[in-house]
């Protein structure tokens, strides 16, 4: 195949997962919201304790909190407060909003669906926040935002969808201010062992049936996060393993999915929403064999 060629297809596979990836989430959103609120992310538990149903909408705040911690974001201190905000892959913009009461600052939010876009934008009208946070349609790897424009970058459980990880942190860089946080909250596969150059082929399976569901490219692990990060020269690069942490939140989905509510909502979703509910047990699968894991990665823009 020639280079024209190659590159012609690896457009076409690309544009075809941004398709996908925002026709799943037109889909599947006003779902999640009916069910679970406007965080469209894991929950944060104490690890080992059981979690009572009641606890899992106060556990998805908790993660934007544990998020925050992590990395050192101050909002004691006015003067260190984040002024202007970017929540890359916002769904239907709960940790915008939630951002934008806590620190007083303006949030932009993106999204490849035009269904959350719009629908986070009413719920910041709703919320009377219209002049704090907007939102649009635009691809985190080709962000429609200035060099420097934001203090604070947090990106929310969608590094999974980008197909290009290095071009992803790059421009979570490029839009960052000097001296600015960057919050990578992700997906991952296991690091691999040093004896190890791939995953094994059975857990590479399990993988790509997950993919398929819910319109992944490749999985990397934590370790390849903060390899590009030191590439990049971002400082003070940090990670951390939450796997048991979000643990009783997969067993929480399905079983919100198999009360009467839950199925006759899913049962007037699209096929993709459908495809997706049926691999939450892979997801589970994935914990338990230590192939999946939920990584936090943070760093700092140089000053």
């Amino acid at each position: 195949m020639s280079g024209a060629m190659a590159a012609a297809a690896e457009t076409a596979a690309s544009d075809g997962l941004k398709k996908g990836i925002a026709e799943f989430y037109d889909e599947s959103s006003g779902l999640w919201e009916n069910i679970w609120g406007d965080h469209m992310h894991h929950g944060y538990y104490d690890k080992g304790v059981s979690a009572d149903i009641s606890d899992h909408r106060s556990a998805q705040i908790r993660m934007v909190e544990e998020a925050l911690r992590f990395a050192g974001v101050n909002s004691d201190d006015s003067s260190e407060k984040p002024k202007k905000i970017v929540d890359v892959g916002c769904g239907i913009g709960g940790s915008s909003r939630y951002l934008a009461k806590k620190y007083g600052a303006d949030c932009c939010g993106i999204t490849l669906s035009p269904v959350q876009a719009q629908r986070a934008q009413a719920l910041a009208v709703a919320e009377g926040l219209a002049d704090k946070v907007s939102f649009q349609v635009a691809d985190a790897l080709n962000q429609p935002f200035a060099d420097g424009e934001f203090d604070l970058i947090w990106s929310m459980e969608s590094g999974e969808h980008m197909p290009d990880k290095t071009k992803f942190v790059s421009e979570l860089a490029r839009v960052a201010a000097p001296g600015a946080t960057i919050i990578i909250v992700t997906w991952c596969h296991r690091d691999l062992s040093p004896d190890e150059v791939s995953l094994k082929p059975e857990e590479k399976n399990l993988l790509n049936k997950i993919c398929s569901a819910y319109y992944l490219p490749d999985w990397c692990s934590a370790a390849d996060y903060v390899k590009i990060a030191q590439s990049l020269n971002l400082q003070d690069v940090m990670t951390a393993d939450w796997s048991e942490n979000v643990a009783p939140f997969w067993p929480a989905v399905i079983k919100s999915a198999l009360t009467w509510r839950g199925f006759t909502s899913l049962m007037q979703c699209g096929w993709k929403t459908i495809r997706g509910a049926f691999a939450m047990p892979r997801m589970i699968e994935g914990y338990n064999k230590n192939l999946i894991k939920f990584a936090i990665i943070t760093c700092r823009k140089p000053e």
